[in-house]
């Protein structure tokens, strides 16, 4: 006499849900374990570890600073060089290797896709998550700069560095939702991923001031970036107030790129493990 079993069928849904919040919940120890998987993954068999997270932006700060600021003569609202670029380089690196990560994420991770049911939305979060780790060894150095320069960070800073982050958290998991899910169905993504990052640097005001783009300001306004390091750069040396309306502009582009992220991965979702 055969005994029936019940089959529990699982389906996707189209849009984000109250249960699938409590499902990302339930699967928080998944995320931490992805997170540090990535993180040893990342540093295993290298020389000197986690001190890559420094040497990156401060290599690139220096080749900045003699081309741009020294050679280019690129100005910088009165504050050196060096510092400038750096304090909204590190705010940039942390969206730009997010970005990358995710996009691809789904594609590399496709094993464990197609064998083992779990909220997909959790790898690109634990790999946005990892680079908060890169983003506090980082932002070591700014603090030497900042004390090699004289500069004193506004006492906002307590306030709205967290949100800062929290800001760039969302534009990068929301432009990296698309694309991962983009990337699921054309493997163009990862080809052209690279050159959109380098054009959007040039966009983004890592490498001159807001400032020097003069009426067209408001263009550069639009990139959800722009509000982000400007603000950092306000608070963290010190050097004027929170612009709330460019804080404002960047929030709500940054949770319109969150909403059609999660709208566009759920959508596909249900095609991961077919196509993946």
């Amino acid at each position: 006499m055969s005994i029936s079993v019940p089959t529990k069928i699982i389906r996707p849904k189209k849009t984000l849900s109250f249960d699938d919040l409590r499902e990302l919940w339930e699967y928080r120890e998944l995320l931490y374990f992805f997170s540090w998987r990535d993180i040893k993954v990342r540093y295993k068999q290298t020389i000197v570890g986690v001190a890559w997270a420094v040497f990156q932006p401060l290599i690139v700060m220096v080749v900045f600073s003699i081309f741009f600021g020294k050679l280019a003569g690129i100005p910088s609202d009165n504050i050196p060089y060096p510092i400038f670029v750096y304090s909204g380089l590190i705010f940039w690196q942390l969206f730009s290797s997010a970005l990358s990560e995710t996009s691809n994420t789904l594609v590399s991770n496709s094993s464990i896709i197609t064998k083992v049911y779990f909220p997909r939305i959790l790898l690109p979060i634990a790999d946005t998550v990892t680079k908060f780790i890169d983003f506090c060894f980082a932002s070591l150095i700014l603090v030497g700069l900042m004390f090699f320069y004289g500069y004193t960070p506004s006492l906002s800073i307590i306030f709205v560095l967290p949100i800062l982050v929290i800001l760039t958290f969302i534009v990068a998991i929301g432009a990296g939702l698309i694309l991962s899910s983009i990337n699921v169905k054309y493997r163009d993504v990862r080809y052209v991923l690279p050159f959109f990052i380098q054009l959007l640097l040039f966009v983004t005001p890592v490498i001159y001031p807001l400032s020097i783009a003069g009426k067209y300001a408001w263009v550069l306004a639009l990139n959800p970036m722009t509000g982000i390091i400007e603000n950092a750069r306000a608070i963290m040396l010190g050097t004027g107030m929170v612009n709330y309306h460019s804080l404002a502009l960047s929030f709500g582009i940054g949770m319109l790129l969150l909403l059609v992220g999660i709208i566009t991965f759920k959508k596909i979702e249900r095609y991961f493990a077919d196509i993946v």
